[in-house]
């Protein structure tokens, strides 16, 4: 069976990296703080010292960290992914940064030896726990069908999406309309229930009605509850919000919406809820 690394294990990488184990992989996992490795290496998976190490030992290496500048560190430098790439071995990196990050660390990869596919996913903790994401890739078809098995095991879906920067640019799309509906919702829930509507009622109506969605159900009995435990840290969405407009910037095209949304979850993070979860924009609406 192919030999997997895994690097990066908070809420999401952890979740993945136990599926994988618990699958019966060949499993090696790297994490900047190395307590964290305690319940993979339980499972039966190696602790590696360095994402070069994890690279050079492994058949295909995953990594899952928060943002381009954390995805474009554990790749370069001394002891970075590329540096123990060597010939023929695969490169994947399941982070949500913009095309041009991915674009680099393809480069940066592609001069080592190595093969690459950018992988960004779709969903939060729970369908990481359950195995049912959805996987953005784009990049090396090789690799693609290489990795198709483990990726079995993490996601539901697996789409291939053609060149670098199309998987980065998928991921954008959809959750700058995630942040977009977050916000609208937090806004409408916040109405209703000070013009004296029960909260209860406005999302039995909604769940009955055309705008029904997994996410209105989800995160209206969190914030009916005020239960911001995290399972997509709001610091994360509006980096992806930012992302999303900037490349609307990029290709000229105006997003005045995301825009707006954008400020919303950025006045979230200046009124301390960065590290919950995105529902707890609705702190900053009410």
């Amino acid at each position: 069976m192919t030999s997997i690394g895994f690097l990066g294990l908070g809420i999401m990488g952890k979740a993945m990296a136990v599926n994988l184990a618990k699958a019966g992989f060949d499993v090696t996992v790297w994490n900047r703080n190395p307590e964290k490795t305690t319940e993979l290496v339980a499972l039966g998976a190696k602790q590696g010292t360095t994402p070069k190490d994890v690279a050079a030992s492994c058949d295909i290496t995953f990594a899952m960290v928060s943002d381009p500048a954390a995805a474009l560190a554990i790749c370069q430098g001394p002891d970075g992914v590329a540096a123990g790439i060597g010939a023929g071995r695969g490169y994947i990196d399941m982070s949500t940064v913009d095309d041009t990050t991915s674009t680099l660390i393809a480069q940066t990869i592609a001069q080592a030896g190595g093969r690459f596919l950018e992988a960004p996913v779709s969903g939060t903790k729970k369908p990481a726990e359950d195995g049912t994401l959805i996987i953005l890739a784009a990049g090396d078809k090789s690799l693609y069908d290489d990795a198709l098995p483990a990726f079995d095991v993490m996601g539901k879906m697996a789409p291939y999406l053609g060149e670098i920067g199309q998987g980065a640019n998928m991921k954008l799309v959809v959750n700058m309309m995630m942040g977009g509906m977050l916000s609208i919702f937090s806004e409408g829930m916040s109405l209703g229930q000070k013009a004296g509507l029960q909260g209860e009622q406005i999302l039995e109506v909604i769940a009955a009605g055309a705008i029904t969605n997994p996410m209105f159900t989800g995160k209206g009995a969190m914030l009916l509850a005020e239960n911001y435990t995290t399972s997509f840290p709001l610091k994360h969405m509006q980096k992806d919000m930012r992302l999303a407009v900037a490349l609307g910037d990029k290709l000229d095209l105006p997003l005045p919406t995301a825009a707006i949304a954008n400020e919303s979850f950025k006045q979230a993070i200046k009124a301390g809820y960065a590290d919950e979860d995105i529902a707890a924009i609705y702190k900053v609406v009410k």
